[in-house]
């Protein structure tokens, strides 16, 4: 597999991206199988388990890089944090009532932003990434990345996050960062 082509980010709405589920899987399937993410075919399948019930929310926004002979190269997806959100008691240390309050259009949650080893480099994250906050109200955004994937963690405080704490999101050994990016700014 190489690059062919130029690259057309499109961005999506919940039903637009079930309909392009394949992609999206295609995209986890392969990027999230290297390390340090290590993820086996189970955890795609159940991953994509949800996906249908996340596409399904109302604000769900989504981004999709491809070739322009329609080769999947990159993914970008998320939707607002709910105001009943788990995702600040999970940090290792807590925050101020300040950061952590939620209203349900406050903070964007960035859940996934991957990119196909062939197509890295070349500036595809970062367009997944403005393409999908293009259409996004909210003042802030809110990811988790592993502390070891080293290009993704420099290219999100390259573009303004940062760090405010540590979480285990998931059951398993890995602690995960937290990073906000202010979009007032």
């Amino acid at each position: 597999m190489t690059p062919q082509g130029s690259i057309t980010v499109e961005h999506m709405d919940g039903s637009a991206a079930e309909r392009a589920e394949d992609a999206f899987r295609l995209i986890y399937a392969d990027v999230f199988a290297e390390p340090p993410y290590n993820e086996t075919a189970d955890d795609v399948a159940a991953a994509f388990r949800r996906f249908r019930s996340w596409t399904r929310k109302r604000a769900f926004r989504a981004a999709l890089a491809r070739t322009g002979d329609g080769e999947p190269v990159g993914m970008a997806y998320g939707w607002p944090v709910p105001p009943d959100t788990g995702w600040w008691d999970e940090l290792t240390e807590p925050v101020p009532d300040d950061m952590r309050r939620e209203d349900g259009h406050r903070t964007f949650g960035l859940m996934e932003l991957a990119v196909r080893g062939p197509w890295r480099g070349q500036g595809v994250a970062r367009r997944l990434h403005e393409t999908l906050l293009n259409c996004v109200e909210a003042e802030r955004v809110l990811l988790n990345v592993h502390p070891d994937s080293k290009a993704a963690s420099a290219a999100y405080r390259a573009w303004g996050y940062l760090k405010i704490g540590e979480a285990r999101p998931w059951e398993g050994p890995d602690l995960y960062d937290v990073m906000l990016l202010d979009l007032r700014t």
